[in-house]
C-alpha cells in the first residue's frame, strides 16, 4: 500500500530535480519550468500530508499554490516574449544588457 513517505519521497525528489534545473540552466524558459517543477512537488506533499491527517488546510494551500502559479505563468510567459522580442535569445546572460 502506498503510505505518506512514499508521496513525500516523490514530493522531495521532484522539488529536487526543480531545484537542480533553476541551478543548471541559463535558459529563461527553462526556469519557468523548473520554478512550476518545484510548486507542484510542494503541492504534492501539501496533499499529502492533508490526506494522511483528514484535513482540509493542506488542500487549500496547493489550490492557492496553484492559483498563484497560474498567474506566475500568465505574467511570466508575457515577460519571456517581450523579452525574445528585444534580446532575440532566452540566455540569462543577456539580463545584463538590461541594466542601466
Amino acid at each position: 500500500m502506498i503510505g505518506l513517505n512514499h508521496y513525500l519521497i516523490v514530493s522531495g525528489l521532484l522539488f529536487c530535480i526543480g531545484l537542480a534545473g533553476m541551478l543548471k540552466r541559463k535558459n529563461i524558459l527553462l526556469l519557468f519550468f523548473s520554478t512550476e517543477i518545484m510548486l507542484n512537488a510542494i503541492n504534492i506533499g501539501f496533499v499529502a500530508i492533508s490526506k494522511y491527517t483528514h484535513n482540509l488546510d493542506g488542500q487549500m494551500f496547493a489550490l492557492f499554490i496553484i492559483a498563484i502559479a497560474a498567474s506566475e505563468v500568465a505574467i511570466g510567459l508575457g515577460l519571456v516574449i517581450l523579452w525574445f522580442k528585444k534580446f532575440k535569445s532566452l540566455d540569462i546572460d543577456s539580463l545584463n544588457a538590461m541594466k542601466g
